[in-house]
């Protein structure tokens, strides 16, 4: 059955991909899948930028989406992300995904090649010819080198039946206005960056699909009903609340910091990494411990 585009919001995580000996522990992912599903998460999301999806391989990434999809046995949204910087890989990823049954997918920019803005606009309609799940861009300018312009949005909007939104992981907060201006109030826009997560939803966006959602899914999922229930004091709250742990994130590359604090959390058994990713230096473990200490997280003396 379709996935209700009502559906489609909330805080939506990207797990991250835990590995064991230099093989995806795939035992331990569908762990994290019932982890979300269990406190309170809207959706999870495959093979986001928190997954390291440049250290896995097709197959790799085919199997996680195939493995969320049968774990959450449609209890909360999948979303798959399946983009790569080659149109080929990027076409046989997201045909994966739709016949894996997933309930929509996220394509990222097309990384290193910065493409014009009409280049993008073919790309997205060639990926996606015969594919009927929704789909979003995956906006992440920092990283992809290239920025969607609001009129490219617009353009897709109108060509593309199924293109429903996009994740905005950018620092540009009137991005969301102007979007939501030029294609509808029902253009699905999910926030990207921790630190922006109230602002963006204030304003606008339907959810979050955000890295520190891997470590606290719950108070992510209750700042989205906050705002879905006009309580933007409570929203305000988490947000402060969750601000020092948002930074902490990004103290290194993504996931980093993340994967460590999990390790230390006990929510994955190993700080495993794939080169070039590599685990957390001492003196960033240290101030991560600090952090986790601050937020209640671990006891006071686990930090010293």
């Amino acid at each position: 059955m379709p996935l209700p585009l009502a559906r489609l919001k909330g805080s939506i995580p990207p797990l991250l991909t835990p590995f064991k000996n230099g093989e995806v522990d795939y035992d331990t992912y569908a762990r994290l899948v019932e982890m979300q599903i269990a406190q309170g998460s809207h959706g999870i999301l495959v093979n986001g930028t928190t997954s390291e999806p440049a250290s896995l391989t097709t197959e790799e990434r085919n199997r996680l989406v195939t493995l969320a999809v049968e774990v959450t046995k449609g209890r909360v949204p999948v979303l798959a992300a399946t983009g790569s910087q080659s149109v080929w890989e990027t076409k046989l990823l997201t045909a994966h995904a739709a016949k894996a049954g997933v309930d929509a997918l996220l394509i990222v920019t097309p990384y290193y090649s910065r493409p014009p803005q009409r280049g993008m606009v073919q790309y997205y309609l060639e990926v996606m010819r015969g594919i009927e799940v929704p789909w979003m861009i995956y906006h992440i300018p920092v990283r992809a080198a290239v920025d969607v312009k609001v009129d490219t949005v617009k353009e897709l909007k109108d060509k593309s039946s199924n293109f429903v939104g996009m994740k905005h992981a950018s620092q540009d907060l009137d991005f969301v206005t102007e979007c939501l201006a030029a294609v509808g109030r029902d253009f699905k826009i999910f926030v990207g960056l921790e630190d922006l997560s109230f602002p963006m939803m204030a304003v606008g966006a339907c959810g979050l699909m955000n890295a520190v959602g891997n470590l606290r899914p719950k108070p992510l999922a209750e700042m989205c009903e906050a705002v879905w229930r006009g309580d933007l004091k409570t929203a305000q709250e988490l947000h402060h609340r969750l601000h020092e742990l948002n930074k902490a994130v990004f103290y290194d590359t993504n996931p980093i910091p993340m994967k460590y604090m999990a390790k230390k959390l006990g929510i994955i058994p190993r700080n495993e990494h794939r080169l070039p990713m590599v685990p957390a230096t001492p003196e960033l473990e240290k101030r991560l411990d600090a952090v986790l200490a601050r937020a209640g997280l671990l006891p006071a003396v686990a930090a010293e």
